[in-house]
Parts: C-alpha cells; structure tokens; sequence
C-alpha cells in the first residue's frame, strides 16, 4: 500500500508572514503545482478558517474540479485546506530559520477520502491511492521550488 502521507520542506529568502500571504492566495496556486491549474474562492476572497474555494486539476487525459475547506489560516505559522471536506489535508508551514524561512508542504490521504476511492474505484481504488500519492510526492518539491521562485523574485 502506497504511504498515505508525504511532507517536504525548503528555505525561502523571505519572512513567514510574506511566504504566508503568497501561498494563502489560493488564486496563485495554479502559477507552481504541476497538477493544479486554477482555484477561485467559492465564497468570501480571504484565508479564513471555514473558507471554501474551487481548484481545477488537469493530468494528461483528465480535467476535474474539487471544492476545498480552509481549516487553518493563522497568518506567518499555518495555512491549510481539506479536499471536499474531508478527503484529503493540504498544508504548509512557515518557520523562521537564518536566511529566511523553513516552508513546509504537507499531503495526507484522510479516512473519509480512502473510503469515498474504495467506494467510487472499488478494485482499482489501491492502484488509484497510489497514484494520488506518487503525485504527491513528485508534485510538493515542484510546487515549493515553484513558490521559492515567486518568492524570492519579488
């Protein structure tokens, strides 16, 4: 069985609260994942806990759009978001370190997301969780070079 959980980290030149309001602009979040290509807030344009807000996801040969829940918003230490609600936790952490700060992405597959695939792939669920996974794992060091980028551009 695939890992259900991946985190990789990396320092940007810049403080946690500017690398905090960066990534918490879902509306950029389609600028570094390789996976994800646009997101829009469904209701009020802010990181607030409670928020919910649309990304569109393309793979070759498949587009497909989740709404996701912010369920942490503490400006400079946290941002963080559950697919569907309940399937999946996104999250990035930002740490003061010397030369600027330690950003952290976070991926976990939830419970309510692996029964929802057990539900919807039946025999192929294992093999699709693994590919959710294995993007993962490729996708957060892209997104975070990506992020480090932006960051250190501006």
């Amino acid at each position: 069985m695939a890992s259900l959980s991946y985190s990789e980290s990396i320092v940007i030149a810049r403080s946690p609260e500017a690398l905090y309001d960066l990534v918490s602009d879902v509306t950029r979040m389609g600028e570094w994942s390789p996976v994800c290509t646009a997101c829009w807030w469904d209701d009020e344009a802010a990181p607030r806990a409670g928020a919910w807000f649309t990304g569109r996801n393309e793979v070759p040969g498949r587009t497909w759009e989740t709404r996701s829940e912010v369920v942490v918003a503490e400006r400079g230490q946290e941002f963080a978001f559950v697919v569907g609600g309940a399937w999946v936790r996104w999250g990035y952490t930002f740490i003061p370190v010397d030369g600027g700060t330690r950003v952290t992405e976070s991926w976990e597959f939830l419970p309510a997301g692996l029964a929802r695939f057990e539900e919807r792939y039946a025999d192929d669920a294992q093999a699709q969780i693994a590919d959710r996974a294995e993007a993962a794992r490729t996708g957060i060091p892209v997104t975070l070079a990506a992020i480090k980028r932006t960051a250190e551009s501006q």
